[in-house]
């Protein structure tokens, strides 16, 4: 059976990924599966370029196809702040999802719900072992709540503070339905689009 590496040590974003491709057959490795350890210095200057340098890097390393995402928050009226930044935010060091969620309230203290709106955006990076790359983007909007959604999914602190109006929803597991996050969750979209791109590649 093929072999693809989902580069990540995000468990939010394994299981995501692992979930969206598990009707392709497929063998989904992650970097704990092959007990690599390395680190990959994320400093594109967008997320395209973070995407593919981390498929590139894990991909050598592990010799297999890899697929890899980097995405963030993206707050209208902080000119798309924190964007590439956004684990990094505070102080340029990774921060907890808690300490994230109460810096980006802070932020935005005093500031009026329709000037509230943001976006989580992903884009993912498929690299073939002949190092071709495929790119994909996903992406969801909505505002910032004032109070924070009292759950937490641990690697995705912004999920407890984007609002979607649309529905009258956080953009949190505890809140969406099965379809509701299939029409919204931003890195399924994501996944969707590359479903054909990785039979075509990896299954001919």
């Amino acid at each position: 059976m093929q072999k693809l590496l989902i580069a990540t040590t995000n468990p939010g974003k394994l299981e995501e990924i692992k979930k969206c491709l598990s009707n392709l057959p497929l063998q989904l490795l992650s970097l704990v599966d092959l007990g690599i350890k390395d680190k990959v210095e994320e400093d594109g200057k967008n997320f395209i370029e973070n995407a593919i340098k981390k498929a590139e890097f894990y991909g050598e390393i592990s010799g297999l196809p890899t697929i890899a995402d980097d995405g963030g928050l993206e707050i209208d009226i902080l000119n798309g702040e924190p964007g590439v930044k956004s684990r990094r935010w505070i102080n340029g060091i990774d921060a907890s999802d808690e300490d994230l969620i109460n810096y980006t309230l802070k932020k935005l203290k005093g500031v009026l719900p329709d000037k509230r709106g943001a976006q989580l955006r992903t884009v993912i990076a498929l690299v073939l072992a002949n190092g071709k790359v495929y790119i994909s983007e996903g992406m969801v909007r909505g505002i910032i709540a004032e109070k924070p959604h009292p759950g937490r999914t641990e690697g995705f602190p912004f999920r407890s503070l984007l609002f979607l109006p649309e529905i009258g929803k956080f953009y949190h597991k505890d809140d969406l339905t099965s379809e509701e996050n299939l029409k919204y969750n931003h890195r399924v979209k994501a996944l969707q689009k590359f479903k054909r791109i990785i039979a075509e590649s990896l299954l001919e």
